[in-house]
């Protein structure tokens, strides 16, 4: 029996701080939350003053039961989760669930290190009430929001939906925030403009770039400029060098680690937060959910004698920095390693690459600044009023700049390089003169890392919302993370060069995107009806002040309880009275695009319930509607009456091949060539509305080669044969394929690597159930790629973390499913007119519908 018993979260914090304690110390792990909000309309209890009906998940059962076990042997019980909200109410449902006493020890450290550790240890405090009042008010809140919405987005906007709706406070804002900037980019009116540059040579063939500060409107007004340089004789008229600084940004918080980690590395966020949990729970970074600059002081002395032994100690220079959010927890560090003497940590390389970001990035904020010298040359022209400039930047001393540079948003951002030697009155040979066509951008569309950049500007969210926000609307596809290719444009430019303007057309591609957010059809349609009949909860401002009612409610100064109902009564009266009215004006999803000229009918784009689509004609017409999916990437509110049109054109003859007619059409499993009743998939590469005869053939061909069976070799006297399938290439053997490993092909396959394949794929499979019940053949524990679970019927079963595979009895298996048997399979619901609206559609059973408790 051990005298004390430390419960954290995690497993992999669980086992670093037992290495740090000694023998009459137990660390046990939680996994997470024990208690939440059940899945019913029993989870709030309005009435009486929106108490939350908790509940124990059905996965924590047995490791409450074995963590009740251990505190009834322990004389002393530490709860050691996170330093935050989360954290605290998590120790908050631990007691609760295991019955342990108020005067609880609790204890908080912001770095997984024995010193950390120990220190917490002489220095317990109670559960912070306060703290879980803030995680209780906004999940009580959050659910209210999300249970009372999503049935109104469910009958108003799309019923028997394949992927259920729902709105959040912060994920309906986020939502917003990307749909205004994609209407920002489709209005944005662009504007030419044409840039001036010169090239000068000046002595030993060195170049001197120079440039004219304003732009000119139009092509004449660019040309009568280098009409007056013709003869122009240039010279250096002023040269000013004067010194500066660039100082280093501050240590990481949450969010500006998730940005730089999208800029430098491209991770996503929900990457970075999983890579940077690895790291703090195996002891090598401070605690990564921080809004704070702040570094303690023992911190800022490691970092200190970090520098002074690597770089020297004139590159030190230690900062306190100071947080800007007026809610940041100062107490908090910003995250930084643990150790600065270790340069590289992590367990693969993803992790090893974020810790040497954070490394870096806390080291420069205790270095020196860089020194520069900035020099500015402005070159007069003898013919005209204008004058060029030319401007170059040297690095005196870097300073900080030895180790990191903060990147930025600014794709276009350019370091100057270093002047040559010029003097005042310096006549300049001049080499070429252009004036280039310039355009307009609009705001660019949000990366992840620019979209938490503006929620935290906004005060929306807090550093644990984000990185779910964004899963969760891209789950939900209200919003695509997506790279689009640019588009073709001409430009004009003239050259002046040995007294003569030349002018020429040149083509440039503009508008790609890489790993951009784009709203879906689905997204714009939900978030115009939630602005249009629930603007409030939708507003920036609104959402900012809640977490600011959050804060408030963290500290002490308001009642967790009167903030819900300060907000719950209008906004369920609304709910009420848009749930039960009928909307004005056409259908959410539904746009009138014209007539088409052929019939005359009627032309709407639509959201149906596999996705959006254009419809020629009406349901009551007396010949059926024609349908057709929009494109990847087209919406319904952009899409224009010849656009729609054009998506008619499928299927289409383009062409005969040995007598026999090519038609290229859309199926089930996407774009395809049929020839000769056989269908042949077109690449992702390939745009079904223009592809070509010639385009087609090769793909028949390239089938062909690819589906003659050729035999290798023999394995116990039947035949090995190769060929290439619609889920790529493969071997058979004895009516069995087996997939060839990224990297081989048929071609390169031996006899000897295809047996080995096949005795590898028979070992897997005889590995593939743990175990197996012959009383009730539905019922099998199997060994998944993510780990074992429990099959029964079409459902598979979680394993809890802490309960043996192996062990399980065929009724351990159906009372962790909660369940007598396989499970019924259901009705499938008869689909609509509008339902056959995409040829894509995949049945699916309408999610369950659950709203918080009222009376």
């Amino acid at each position: 029996m051990s005298k004390n018993l430390v419960i954290v979260e995690s497993p992999a914090k669980a086992r670093t701080i037992e290495g740090y304690l000694g023998k009459d110390f137990v660390v046990k792990s939680s996994y997470g939350h024990v208690r939440d909000l059940p899945k019913d309309d029993m989870a709030i209890d309005i009435p009486n003053g929106f108490r939350p009906v908790y509940e124990v998940s059905p996965d924590k059962r047995q490791v409450i039961s074995e963590l009740k076990k251990l505190a009834k042997e322990a004389e002393e019980i530490w709860l050691a989760t996170d330093d935050d909200r989360e954290g605290e109410a998590i120790s908050w449902h631990l007691k609760e669930a295991l019955g342990l006493k108020e005067d609880t020890k609790r204890i908080v450290f912001h770095e997984i290190t024995k010193n950390a550790i120990q220190n917490a240890i002489q220095s317990p405090r109670r559960i912070d009430i306060d703290l879980v009042n803030a995680q209780q008010a906004r999940r009580v809140l959050d659910r209210l929001v999300g249970f009372e919405l999503s049935p109104v987005l469910w009958r108003k906007i799309k019923s028997g939906s394949s992927m259920a709706l729902s709105a959040g406070r912060v994920q309906s804002v986020a939502v917003r925030l990307i749909v205004e900037r994609e209407r920002e980019v489709d209005n944005h009116n662009t504007k030419s403009s044409y840039k001036v540059t010169a090239q000068f040579l000046v002595d030993n063939g060195r170049v001197l770039n120079a440039e004219l500060p304003k732009s000119f409107a139009t092509l004449e007004e660019a040309r009568a400029f280098l009409e007056k340089c013709r003869e122009a004789v240039f010279s250096i008229k002023n040269l000013e060098t004067r010194p500066a600084k660039k100082s280093p940004a501050p240590p990481f918080t949450t969010s500006t680690l998730q940005q730089e980690a999208s800029r430098k590395l491209s991770f996503s966020v929900s990457q970075t937060m999983t890579l940077a949990q690895k790291l703090y729970e195996s002891g090598k970074i401070s605690y990564m959910r921080t809004d704070s600059t702040n570094l303690s002081q023992e911190a800022i002395e490691k970092a200190k004698r970090a520098i002074t032994s690597e770089f020297g100690e004139k590159y030190v220079h230690t900062r306190q920095y100071k947080t800007k959010s007026e809610s940041a927890q100062e107490a908090h560090e910003a995250i930084r390693p643990t150790d600065f003497s270790v340069k590289a940590a992590g367990s693969d390389r993803n992790e090893q690459r974020l810790y040497d970001l954070i490394w870096k990035r806390s080291i420069a904020s205790q270095m020196a600044d860089a020194q520069l010298e900035r020099t500015t040359a402005t070159i007069g022209i003898s013919t005209a009023s204008e004058e060029l400039i030319a401007q170059g930047e040297v690095i005196k001393f870097d300073g900080f700049l030895k180790v990191y540079l903060e990147s930025t948003d600014d794709e276009d951002e350019e370091s100057k390089g270093m002047l040559p030697p010029l003097s005042i009155g310096q006549v300049l040979n001049m080499d070429q003169m252009k004036a280039t066509q310039k355009f307009s951008r609009p705001a660019p569309r949000y990366t992840e890392a620019s979209l938490v950049k503006k929620l935290e500007e906004m005060g929306i969210g807090r550093p644990s919302t984000y990185a779910p926000t964004i899963s969760t609307i891209i789950k939900r596809q209200y919003v695509v993370k997506e790279d689009r290719p640019g588009k073709e444009r001409e430009f004009k430019e003239l050259t002046l060069k040995k007294g003569d303007i030349q002018e020429k057309t040149g083509k440039e591609n503009y508008g790609s995107e890489k790993a951009k957010l784009f709203p879906t059809n689905m997204g714009l349609v939900v978030n115009d009806f939630l602005v249009e009949y629930f603007e409030g909860i939708v507003d920036y401002k609104f959402t900012a002040n809640v977490e600011k009612e959050f804060d408030e409610i963290a500290s002490g100064k308001m009642g967790w309880q009167d903030m819900i109902k300060n907000f719950y009564g209008d906004f369920h009266r609304n709910v009420e009275t848009v749930q039960g009215a009928a909307l004005t004006g056409s259908k959410p999803g539904i746009r009138e695009l014209g007539l088409d000229p052929r019939s005359g009918k009627k032309v709407s784009a639509r959201l149906g319930r596999y996705g959006a689509y254009v419809q020629i004609g009406e349901a009551t017409d007396e010949d059926k509607p024609l349908f057709a999916n929009l494109k990847k990437g087209q919406l319904i509110e952009t899409i224009t009456l010849e656009e729609a049109l054009d998506l008619f054109s499928l299927p289409r003859e383009v062409g005969f091949f040995e007598d026999k007619p090519m038609v290229i059409g859309i199926g089930k499993f996407g774009p395809y060539v049929k020839h000769d009743d056989k269908y042949v998939s077109l690449t992702k590469d390939d745009d079904p509305y223009t592809v070509t005869a010639e385009r087609a053939i090769e793909l028949i061909q390239q089938k062909r080669v690819e589906n003659i069976n050729e035999s290798i070799g023999e394995f116990e006297g039947k035949l090995i044969t190769t060929g290439k399938g619609r889920f790529g290439p493969y071997i058979k053997h004895d009516d069995k394929y087996i997939s060839l490993p990224k990297g081989v092909t048929p071609g390169s396959l031996t006899p000897e690597r295809a047996i080995e394949l096949i005795q590898q794929k028979r070992q897997a499979e005889s590995n593939k159930y743990i175990k197996e019940f012959p009383e009730n053949s539905t019922v099998k524990v199997v060994n998944g790629m993510y780990g074992p679970y429990i099959s029964i019927g079409k459902r598979n079963v979680k394993i809890p973390k802490d309960v043996e595979p192996a062990s399980l009895t065929l009724e351990d298996c159906l009372k962790l499913a909660g369940d007598t048997g396989p499970e019924e399979k259901p009705k499938a619901r008869k689909a609509t007119k509008a339902d056959a609206a995409s040829p894509v559609a995949a049945k699916k059973t309408p999610a369950k519908k659950t709203v918080a408790k009222k009376k």
